[in-house]
């Protein structure tokens, strides 16, 4: 009786749901203040729905749920608790079956479908597919997030990320087709250059990439950035908030952070203004940093997300775990490990935070929703052990923004990691230099002082570290010209390889 009813009340929730989504005014209703608690329930039913669909009917998830033995879902109330079931990742399933036998009905539909890929990055590529109404949901909510951010009126969205087949590329092209203007560049500074001064400044212009690019459009583009209405929204990896203001005081506008993941979705999470006055609070009130932060080093970038879409739970190791919750999503994904470290904070647990540090979320800022905030710490294996500390890529982004004088030289960087014959570690820096500036002239040796002098300030265990260390083992900056040693080979349509073995 309660699983019937349970489904019978999700499938009025998606009705609902579709009814709101109508047009922008009705979607507005979807976050109305005071239903925290119930966008909560709301998700975690709709999560529990996909879980039996796919135990019933996803042969991948059956056999993984004979491999992986679990107690069944508990329920409190109407409103079930999934924790109790096993943990999925990309090792343990998606390596291990067919890409047909992990989708509903254990077949790819014939029609409909758009196949893309992840960037193989970290090594071999996987192929993803996603339905005709997984798209359109995803479009749906990607178009009401942007006018959300700027408002309403036209746009001129020029896509930046890496074209062909891999998965942001051609999602945000899908996304925005029908909503705005839109040039899919690709990752190409003379192109996207070309676009904005054969349009001119008349538009507002909206342009996406990896933050590395980003930085690199705006540092060597010919444009009076002042000029042009321009909003950057990054996704693919972090930005500290050094390079947020470093970018906003070349002419850009607004800067913004998209969370997502080839393996689950294009946007699970977004920066929001709200978001981001409560990171830049956090660098300056040691205090809230001290009650609110899990983990040392760099912050965290901080999102919102919708937890009536998305359950995000934080397993024990601190990592993110994502469930699905559109019936929409062609392949299940319950409780899946990104493994990305984050932390989730729900809105009234927030609140109380804030007041025992003498704040109100309005002291933040003044519009803001009670949608749950998401700090992401940044790849959970995305870490340099060296000398008994952890050093983070956050951490290395924030101290090379915080260097005078390498900002604005650095295009960017890559750790190598090694042992010497008598096995002592070994950790060099390298920076890339933007193609304009000269090798010859730097001072290399000031440089490199200064950036280690910061990387100290940011992360206090490399600080407590350092005194340790031998002067002949401490690490050691290397400065190269523009694609050239360790990234000569380097493909700004992928992601960046920033750790590497020697």
């Amino acid at each position: 009786m309660k699983s019937a009813a349970i489904f019978a009340l999700v499938q009025f929730l998606q009705l609902w749901r579709k009814l709101l989504e109508l047009s922008d005014p009705t979607m507005q209703l979807l976050f109305l203040p005071g239903m925290e608690a119930t966008r909560w329930n709301i998700g975690r039913l709709k999560a529990w729905t996909v879980y039996r669909r796919a135990r019933r009917t996803a042969p991948a998830y059956r056999t993984f749920l004979d491999a992986h033995p679990a107690a069944p879902a508990r329920f409190h109330g109407l409103v079930p608790d999934l924790s109790t079931l096993p943990v999925m990742d990309k090792d343990n399933y998606v390596k291990p079956y067919s890409i047909a036998e992990r989708c509903f009905g254990g077949r790819v539909p014939a029609e409909g479908v758009i196949v893309d890929e992840s960037s193989g990055s970290s090594g071999q590529a996987t192929h993803w597919v996603r339905s005709r109404a997984e798209r359109q949901a995803n479009k749906r909510m990607l178009e009401f997030g942007l006018r959300q951010l700027l408002g309403p009126g036209p746009c001129f969205v020029i896509n930046a990320f890496a074209m062909g087949p891999w998965a942001t590329g051609v999602n945000v092209t899908m996304a925005f087709t029908d909503v705005s203007m839109l040039k899919s560049t690709g990752p190409d500074v003379p192109k996207i250059e070309h676009t904005l001064q054969f349009f001119g400044p008349a538009h507002r212009y909206v342009i996406m990439g990896y933050p590395p690019f980003l930085k690199l459009l705006a540092d060597t583009a010919d444009l009076d950035w002042a000029q042009y209405d321009v909003t950057l929204i990054y996704g693919g990896e972090g930005m500290s908030e050094l390079m947020r203001d470093y970018l906003l005081r070349k002419g850009i506008r607004r800067v913004y952070g998209s969370l997502g993941a080839s393996d689950l979705e294009l946007n699970l999470a977004a920066e929001t203004d709200f978001s981001i006055a409560l990171r830049k609070a956090l660098m300056t009130n040691p205090q809230l940093a001290a009650k609110l932060l899990k983990y040392p080093g760099a912050l965290p970038v901080a999102f919102q997300f919708n937890p009536a879409d998305f359950v995000i739970e934080e397993s024990a190791a601190g990592e993110l775990l994502v469930t699905l919750c559109r019936p929409t999503y062609l392949a299940p994904k319950i409780r899946y490990n990104i493994h990305d470290r984050g932390q989730v904070i729900r809105y009234p647990e927030l609140k109380r935070i804030l007041a025992e540090c003498g704040l109100r979320p309005e002291d933040l800022c003044l519009k803001h929703t009670d949608l749950p905030l998401l700090l992401h710490y940044g790849r959970a294996d995305m870490t340099v052990a060296y000398f008994g500390c952890k050093i983070a890529l956050p951490d290395v982004q924030e101290a090379l923004m915080r260097t005078p004088g390498l900002a604005e030289r650095v295009h960017s960087f890559t750790l190598f990691t090694a042992e010497d014959t008598q096995a002592n570690k070994q950790l060099r820096v390298c920076f890339e230099l933007l193609a304009a500036q000269r090798f010859v002239a730097l001072d290399k040796a000031a440089l490199s002082a200064a950036f280690f002098a910061e990387l100290q300030a940011v992360n206090q265990d490399f600080r407590e570290s350092w005194r340790m260390i031998p002067v002949e083992n401490r690490p050691q900056v290397e400065f190269y010209p523009y694609h050239t040693g360790p990234f000569k080979d380097s493909d700004l349509r992928i992601k960046l390889r920033y750790i590497q073995a020697a």
